[in-house]
């Protein structure tokens, strides 16, 4: 029975690779056509619908808490704990103004997506220290359109049994130079409902928390791990606070 099991959830990964894949050759033009002519709303439309796409035919069903903490007339510095692929899927289906991932510069090797997702987001080498002073012009160009930055802070999808890695300091440092409050997005089922392996998980309901913004106006750079380590408390607190309601 569960080697028949693990057999279904192999052909939902690969169901789940065929649409995406589908959809990146579908959009393709409309993508194009975004970059070129630098329309950012119209690219943005488009990543959400193919989102709500990929979540919907993979049977998904996301119910957010805390959408009133989001003032659409402001930038943020939006972070959130880092499981699954459903962690950018989701961010993308429910922060409705434009905004850009900062992500690993591996993803831009892929054919096609590769190359837009390098146009259309700030890539790093974590393993080059000047990508990643490149990553700060990067984010000034962008703070300066108008976008909103989305950074997973620990840097990585830890092991399974971490709740919450460590979060490393680029993105609180960031969120004080451009004064951006610091919007926290909690993922408590990604990590059950598709982990980021090839078995594993189902459809089904996905619950996402939005906590209230921190503000970063007056904190000097000195105050970036202080900054750092209260935004990772509230993540964590709440994280913690899931699993202890799932007990009971």
């Amino acid at each position: 029975m569960k080697l028949f099991q693990k057999f279904l959830q192999i052909l939902w990964r690969i169901w789940f690779l065929l649409i995406a894949a589908f959809l990146v050759v579908v959009f393709s033009p409309l993508v194009f056509f975004s970059i070129y002519f630098n329309q950012i709303k119209f690219f943005n439309r488009l990543k959400r619908i193919g989102a709500n796409l990929i979540l919907f035919l993979m049977g998904f069903v996301v119910k957010t808490e805390g959408v009133e903490n989001i003032d659409y007339s402001k930038q943020y510095m939006i972070i959130g704990n880092h499981t699954s692929v459903l962690d950018i899927l989701i961010m993308i289906k429910i922060f409705k103004s434009p905004f850009v991932f900062v992500g690993k510069e591996e993803l831009s090797k892929f054919p096609v997506f590769g190359y837009f997702y390098k146009k259309t987001n700030i890539t790093v080498d974590r393993s080059s220290p000047k990508s990643k002073k490149e990553v700060y012009d990067q984010v000034e160009n962008f703070t300066k359109q108008g976008l909103s930055i989305v950074i997973y802070p620990e840097g990585t999808i830890p092991d399974e049994n971490v709740v919450l890695a460590p979060f490393k300091n680029g993105a609180f440092r960031m969120a004080i130079e451009h004064q951006l409050p610091i919007l926290p997005i909690v993922f408590p089922d990604n990590k059950k409902r598709f982990p980021y392996r090839w078995t594993g998980g189902s459809p089904g309901l996905i619950h996402v928390k939005i906590l209230p913004s921190i503000n970063t106006i007056k904190l000097s750079i000195d105050e970036t791990a202080d900054l750092r380590d209260y935004a990772y408390s509230k993540i964590y607190t709440d994280l913690i606070n899931n699993e202890l309601e799932k007990e009971f």
